[in-house]
């Protein structure tokens, strides 16, 4: 395709022709003369392009004919400041998404191969900003500045750049951090029924790394429009923006952009990843993806199998949360640990994408729609719930407490089934169950009320240890609420001492129930609401 150098060569030759229509008295030979030394002078380069013939365009879907030497996963540009990705590669044609909603393509157009891979452009301005699946802003705050094109599609790093976790990332959910621990690196499901607070708990993650060097990336998958403003307000509330990006494409988004956004949001976070950082990204959620991606393969007329998902879905999640990892100090020494959410229908875990999501991640956070509506929030199933990575990470002093609150509530799921058939329960029986249900009780927390991991530890190792026993059941949140607030407002250095130890030797468990015990004694607005009861 010749350049567009040859505007200029068609302005001087026009130019020419005008100073000889002026001159009648031009001879041949001069005309001839000043032709060929303007050709002379031209340089005429040329270059070749594959094109392609559009066939057909609807619903998003381009089905191009040519583009022979294109690969899989390749730009088309499609014209008019629009491109596509090429992704079913047949014989006679190529199927080709549009990434826009591109409104003034027709069957009979040419298109050509854009000659790169589909990327997005991240810098550290992206921090606080709100972008699309090709990495536009949503915001209206301006462009982002330019930094690094990072690829949508990665090969994940191998065995060899890769650590084990051994860093916990603090969720602030005492459910979570005491008995399904999350390490800095891991891959850790989110799955239950719809409105069970699954995007809650991953929100709270989020608002909890305040002040830990750790960048969040949130990605909002066929969505609502009014859940991702909730969500964008929640962060901007809690001031939790300043280190956060969410990447969006909501339900109205084309089927191509809610294929492509966890790939973007992935592609953010290894920026930061290369750069050292620690990362959190929240796949909010998959189960969207891979009906988006349903949708792309059955319009582009791919075979269809288990629930008329095409057969490489299982590639498809694998290959981005793979992508997930914590790397050694010689690669940076940074992490990205991925919190994917899954829904499911009426608990139904044993359907194909939750199955699917399971195999691939570390563990689960199952949550229930029974314990829901019984006001345990979060509901969390901590018997279907497993962390298989974390506990290496979980530190030494939460290990310590939380060891004896497992056996509690282990006993207490046995004894509440026990005493349903029993009415006359011996003093010891009913002490265990007395104290599993104040465990278990002891670990509600509002979503938006992280707490920092030695707050925790000291609300654990009181119920545990017995000191909530005297304490009716209905008024334990009025007590840890009164508890905290006298633990940051009198007890700082006994905190800092159990952040810095890691590990509660003698000393320090005396130094702790001497704190709770003083507290239940002198506490008055404890005492009138017991009274009350």
């Amino acid at each position: 395709m010749i350049k567009k150098k040859t505007q200029k060569i068609t302005a001087d030759f026009s130019s020419l022709m005008d100073g000889i229509k002026k001159s009648s008295n031009v001879s041949s030979n001069f005309f001839n003369q000043q032709l060929s030394t303007l050709v002379k002078k031209t340089n005429i380069e040329t270059e070749a392009k594959s094109l392609g013939k559009v066939l057909s365009y609807g619903d998003g879907v381009v089905a191009v004919e040519g583009l022979d030497d294109i690969n899989a996963g390749e730009l088309v540009d499609l014209g008019n400041d629009s491109y596509g990705l090429a992704l079913n590669l047949e014989k006679d044609r190529v199927g080709v998404i549009s990434l826009m909603d591109d409104k003034k393509l027709r069957a009979g157009d040419y298109v050509k191969k854009a000659g790169r891979l589909l990327s997005v452009n991240v810098s550290d301005s992206i921090i606080g900003r709100v972008v699309d699946g090709l990495g536009v802003p949503m915001d209206k705050k301006g462009a982002i500045s330019p930094g690094k094109e990072m690829p949508l599609e990665k090969i994940a790093p191998g065995v060899i750049t890769r650590k084990s976790v051994s860093v916990p990332l603090q969720t602030g959910v005492k459910a979570i951090d005491a008995i399904i621990p999350i390490g800095r690196g891991q891959r850790e499901l989110i799955i239950g029924d719809r409105a069970t607070g699954k995007t809650s708990i991953a929100l709270g993650a989020v608002l909890n790394q305040k002040d830990q060097d750790v960048v969040c990336v949130y990605v909002c998958i066929g969505q609502k429009r009014s859940s991702l403003a909730n969500a964008i307000g929640i962060l901007k509330k809690h001031d939790a923006m300043k280190y956060s990006v969410v990447v969006a494409a909501t339900a109205s988004a084309p089927a191509s952009q809610q294929y492509l956004v966890p790939f973007t949001g992935q592609a953010i976070a290894e920026y930061f990843l290369e750069k050292g950082k620690d990362v959190l990204i929240i796949f909010d959620d998959l189960s969207k993806h891979a009906k988006s991606y349903r949708e792309i393969s059955l319009l582009l007329e791919r075979p269809s199998g288990r629930e008329a998902y095409p057969g490489d879905i299982f590639y498809l999640h694998s290959r981005l949360l793979e992508r997930s990892c914590c790397l050694n100090e010689d690669y940076g020494g940074g992490s990205v640990t991925a919190l994917p959410i899954v829904e499911t229908q009426a608990g139904d875990v044993s359907a194909y994408i939750p199955t699917n999501v399971i195999s691939i991640t570390d563990g689960q956070i199952y949550l229930e729609t029974d314990l829901f509506n019984q006001g345990l929030k979060p509901a969390i199933n901590l018997g279907l719930s497993v962390s298989r990575v974390g506990g290496s990470a979980q530190i030494k002093a939460m290990k310590q407490v939380a060891g004896t609150m497992k056996l509690d509530l282990a006993q207490l799921r046995e004894l509440e089934a026990f005493a349903q058939f029993s009415s006359d329960l011996d003093q010891k029986t009913k002490a265990q169950l007395d104290r599993g249900l104040r465990v278990r009780s002891i670990l509600k927390q509002a979503w938006d009320k992280p707490l920092k991991v030695e707050e925790q530890i000291m609300v654990i190792y009181a119920a545990v240890n017995g000191y909530l026993d005297d304490v009716m059941e209905s008024r334990l949140i009025v007590w840890e609420n009164l508890f905290i607030k006298h633990l940051r407002g009198g007890q700082q250095d006994l905190l800092d001492n159990i952040r810095q130890n890691l590990k509660l030797d003698d000393t320090l468990k005396e130094n702790m129930s001497e704190v709770i015990r003083k507290f239940n004694e002198s506490d008055q607005d404890l005492q009138d609401n017991n009274h009350d009861e």
